[in-house]
């Protein structure tokens, strides 16, 4: 029975979760998730991270009770099956419940003021309300809430047994009536208004609500009535709709909109100068702007002159905002910085575990590995970079990108050193460089496997060596640069001649080969595919010594060996990162944590560390674990 791997931290944040960022009450930590994974972070110190692990999918949704003592987490799973809730004690870091009743998709969730009860709503598929009590993990009542999608659901803040839910064209609120367990609804009266509802914000006395929609304006409502009442903002709606919102300690309302823009709006009805019995749409008192459509606003700091707000963005930035009332000022300040997109391909410089890099759509990002921070960030808009390499000698990132050229970048400055223009005829998948740094080897999606020779101020073409039918997905070349070992689509893996320039040998199989790593003394090959087995090759003749199962049921992507080939680490399509002894062939510990498929995975060169990228987005570095071979026991 194979060992859990233990996560050391977690570099992402999934930003495109409607109020995945949440500020504990304790004034010390911020919570979000990443994947299936909920992240309990230091607010001043990025590696202080604990983890909360239960969901088997992405989470998609996420709930603080008041006092912090409590969080629900709800999560996505396939179509027909249902989609777990999991209520955690945050003081002892445990799981208290596990309720499942709604299918496919938890959409919104939010606790009552007194912690009593939690609200839920289901996605698309389910469309119901749901009342739990808190205590016992039991669903007490429920109900269908429209017949068009409902999204957001928010308890009022004084009574334990009013709530109010919004989505497309449909603006509820519900009343919990306890001696006949059941909720019941009332309409809000919008007139002639039409409206889909991204966000509610109660205001604190339960006299308001306040609801933004994809229109770009923030409806006022009067909940005594469920009656409309103001809108705003006063000059011109929020573009791409508001996406996000919280109450100021003022009373006013922090809005948040598609196009990344900030906003505080006074709430407090005016009457409009121009005729007394309307009231003045609600005005601006200050703006600023971030990255990306901001999707989560929460209150964290009070003073006498300044409130502080954490932001989080759809493009997985989390920004500290500050606002003055006095002056009326935002300001914004970058935290922490993360990929948005699936992640390609991940690499580390020769024999250095400080740094490594990441490649993305549009990105290639520099990161220091104790500390989690970004150190450079090198952007080339509307491409993607399918591969990421160092020179051995350390002096630049080398990378293949979907326009079929390679780009060379300064590690330190970020700057482009050289581009080969037309290095393939399509994309370029696989680069790796020699250890004398004088030649890149790069492999194409059409197949052919290229030699460049790096001058001081030119590239040249050495050879283009064209045998495989299929995109080339990893090249390997030898300590000695005599020898490289190029893997492919089209289920071979064929080792090259550097001098000659001649195919040496060839491997078949009936897979799409998705990585190849040599053994330290290059006696072997280890390679991986779609055919989910992990086989071990003699590297002078060619023949199969050795396969396992690497997964149950899906493929593997990734592969990397230690440094001194005690171990093999191996990440697919299974969302396992799992550490096998070499000699044996034993899996001895299993990492659960991603929650798309691996795509890149790496043991750091002085073997402290595991890092895996994935398609959600997200690094995760593990604590490297020697297998515990049979010698040893």
């Amino acid at each position: 029975m194979a060992e859990t791997l233990v996560l050391n931290s977690v570099i992402g944040f999934g930003g495109t979760i409607e109020n995945g960022l949440l500020v504990h009450p304790d004034g010390r930590t911020i919570i979000y998730p990443l994947g299936s994974t909920i992240v309990l972070r230091d607010r001043t110190d990025p590696r202080s991270q604990e983890f909360l692990q239960g969901h088997s999918d992405k989470v998609s949704c996420l709930a603080l009770s008041r006092s912090g003592k409590y969080l629900a987490t709800g999560q996505i799973t396939y179509m027909g099956f249902t989609a777990d809730i999991i209520i955690w004690d945050l003081e002892t870091k445990q799981l208290l419940h596990r309720m499942a009743l709604h299918k496919v998709k938890v959409q919104a969730l939010d606790f009552s003021c007194d912690e009593k009860y939690l609200a839920s709503l289901g996605g698309q598929d389910d469309n119901a309300l749901v009342l739990w009590d808190v205590q016992t993990g039991n669903a007490i009542c429920g109900s269908p809430t429209a017949t068009n999608f409902t999204t957001c659901v928010k308890f009022f803040n004084n009574s334990n047994d009013k709530l109010v839910t919004a989505g497309n064209f449909n603006l509820n609120v519900w009343t919990y009536d306890a001696m006949n367990i059941k909720l019941r609804p009332q309409d809000a009266s919008l007139g002639t208004l039409k409206r889909v509802f991204k966000t509610i914000c109660i205001d604190s006395n339960d006299q308001y609500v306040h609801c933004g929609t994809t229109t770009g304006d923030v409806l006022q409502i009067a909940l005594e009535r469920v009656l409309f009442k103001n809108t705003g903002p006063a000059k011109g709606n929020v573009q791409l709709g508001v996406t996000a919102s919280c109450e100021a300690p003022t009373g006013d309302l922090l809005v948040g909109g598609g196009d990344g823009s900030l906003q505080v709006l006074r709430t407090v009805p005016e009457p409009s100068s121009t005729n007394p019995k309307l009231l003045r749409k609600m005005p601006a008192l200050a703006a600023t702007r971030v990255e990306g459509a901001v999707t989560s606003i929460s209150l964290a700091d009070i003073t006498s002159r300044a409130f502080t707000f954490y932001v989080g963005t759809s493009m997985c930035n989390i920004y500290k905002v500050s606002y003055e009332p006095a002056t009326g000022k935002l300001k914004e300040e970058l935290i922490q910085t993360a990929h948005s997109d699936k992640i390609n391909g991940l690499a580390f410089p020769h024999e250095y575990s400080e740094v490594f890099a990441t490649c993305g759509t549009g990105f290639i990002r520099l990161w220091h590995l104790s500390t989690c921070r970004e150190l450079v960030r090198i952007a080339v808009p509307n491409l993607e970079c399918f591969c990421i390499a160092f020179s051995t000698d350390g002096s630049a990132i080398l990378s293949g990108w979907s326009d079929g050229r390679i780009r060379a970048f300064g590690p330190q400055s970020g700057k482009l050193l050289f581009t080969i223009n037309d290095a393939h005829q399509k994309a370029v998948t696989a680069i790796a460089s020699t250890s004398d740094s004088s030649k890149i080897i790069s492999g194409g999606e059409e197949g052919m496997v290229r030699v460049w020779r790096l001058g001081r101020t030119s590239q040249t073409l050495e050879a283009s060596l064209k045998d495989h039918k299929g995109p080339v997905n990893c090249i390997r070349i030898k300590a000695a640069d005599d020898e490289c070992v190029s893997a492919s689509s089209d289920g071979s893996c064929i080792i090259w001649d550097l001098h000659t320039y001649k195919r040496r040998t060839s491997l078949f199989s009936n897979t799409f080969f998705k990585s190849v790593v040599y053994h330290p003394d290059e006696s072997q090959l280890v390679t991986t595919g779609t055919d989910r087995k992990i086989t071990y090759w003699d590297a002078y003749d060619g023949n199969a010594i050795r396969i396992i199962d690497g997964s149950e049921g899906d493929e593997v992507n990734a592969l990397a060996v230690d440094r001194d080939g005690e171990a093999i680490v191996s990440g697919g399509g299974d969302k396992l990162v799992k550490l096998w002894g070499y000699d044996e062939g034993h899996c001895y510990f299993v990492g659960v944590a991603h929650s798309g498929a691996i795509s890149g995975i790496g043991v750091t060169p002085d073997k402290q560390r595991i890092v895996s990228v994935g398609t959600e987005g997200g690094i995760f570095i593990w604590d490297y674990q020697r297998p515990q071979t049979l010698v040893d026991i």
